[in-house]
């Protein structure tokens, strides 16, 4: 069965006050830290890059030397998801979607939620709570949800590609917009399976988050990863 990938790139960054895909990581655009780790499955056949509409138009030109198809994201993270799948070869049997702001992706995340998605359909890594949660309505406290009962999602999440089509379908028809893909089959009630995370796994929003994506690389603890079949996992 051949899996294809839908990185959603399209943000604008404004909390880091330019398009965080395109930031250096490393001595490299941040999104090539995912295409790179894509590339090197051997499950992956296709990697579609959603993009604002003007780098769409007219691709970096680190990206053209990777084996990737681009295209325009919409106004929203779930538009552009949807518009990403749109673009995934008719012939993929499952459909990955992954946020570029997580740069440091392992094959073995790709393996788990590939092998639970086979299973039910749907599938996304996640990661345990540590910290005591609370929940806070007007400034004031409203109470402490049972914390063994929650996950932190992560990206990549699979799906078999014709339920993923059919409901971002859906979404655009309905106006619906979601923080990930996998609301959209709680919306309708699809079951879907959760996996191991990865704590490395990290998602990049404020400088805070770059700096220690920064250090993690500059101090050893994550490698670089090269082009081609030499990329391998980023550790």
């Amino acid at each position: 069965m051949s899996a294809a990938a839908v990185i959603v790139a399209g943000g604008r960054g404004e909390r880091l006050g330019s398009p965080k895909q395109f930031l250096p990581l490393g001595g490299l655009p941040m999104l090539l830290w995912s295409v790179r780790s894509f590339e090197a499955h051997p499950g992956v056949s296709e990697i579609v890059v959603v993009l604002p509409a003007e780098a769409a138009a007219e691709p970096p030109p680190w990206l053209k030397g990777e084996s990737v198809r681009c295209c325009a994201g919409g106004d929203t993270r779930r538009a552009s998801a949807g518009l990403g799948v749109l673009s995934v070869d008719s012939n993929a049997d499952w459909i990955l979607i992954h946020d570029a702001a997580r740069p440091f992706l392992t094959s073995g995340v790709i393996d788990r939620v590939l092998a639970a998605a086979s299973d039910v359909g749907a599938a996304l890594p996640v990661l345990p709570v540590s910290d005591t949660i609370k929940r806070v309505e007007g400034g004031r406290v409203v109470d402490t949800p049972d914390r063994s009962r929650l996950g932190r999602a992560q990206t990549p999440q699979a799906f078999e590609a014709g339920l993923i089509r059919h409901l971002h379908a859906m979404a655009a028809e309905k106006g619906i917009s979601a923080s990930d893909d996998v609301a959209l089959c709680e919306s309708e009630g699809h079951p879907v399976a959760a996996v191991e995370g990865d704590p490395w796994n990290l998602k990049i929003t404020t400088p805070a988050d770059l700096a220690l994506a920064e250090w993690l690389v500059t101090s050893g603890r994550v490698s670089v990863p090269r082009s081609g079949s030499e990329t391998g996992d980023p550790f």
